[in-house]
């Protein structure tokens, strides 16, 4: 059972890298100006934040119930919960880029760059950098939860 609860660990982090890896390119790449090419590959690489904050929930959730400690060492410990609460507050953040990122579908099928107004630039800006900070925190709290600190 240890060599699973290794794969297990192993998925959850790969899935955890890649979501904060997306993210990071998004806050650096997320600029005035950009090109057709540049603005569909944000377009592709907030797809695979989205695939990866799935399959992380996904590969989360089993090793809750089925692997590692169990679910009452997880359902009773506070840190567990603020980890849960900060992803589903980054999660929520990430709807507004998403959705600015997808509004840039129709000038992008004219093969024209999108124009991004200065307030919906730093709103998505801010959007991002509170993810980073919503991650950092989780980041955080994970090896926390994981030593059993805020057990109840």
């Amino acid at each position: 059972m240890a060599i699973v609860n290794s794969i297990m660990a192993t998925l959850h982090h790969l899935c955890a890298f890649v979501l904060t890896a997306c993210l990071i390119y998004e806050f650096v790449a997320y600029r005035k100006g950009l090109g057709v090419e540049e603005a569909r590959r944000i377009q592709r690489v907030d797809l695979v934040y989205g695939i990866s904050a799935g399959l992380l929930i996904a590969v989360g959730l089993l090793r809750v119930f089925f692997f590692e400690k169990g679910s009452n060492f997880y359902f009773n410990n506070y840190i567990f919960w603020t980890k849960m609460a900060l992803f589903t507050i980054v999660g929520l953040l990430s709807i507004y880029p998403t959705v600015r990122f997808i509004k840039w579908n129709s000038v992008l099928s004219e093969n024209r760059s999108p124009e991004i107004p200065e307030a919906e630039f730093r709103n998505v800006r801010l959007m991002l950098w509170l993810e980073l900070a919503g991650l950092v925190l989780i980041l955080f709290a994970a090896p926390l939860m994981a030593r059993g600190i805020g057990m109840l």
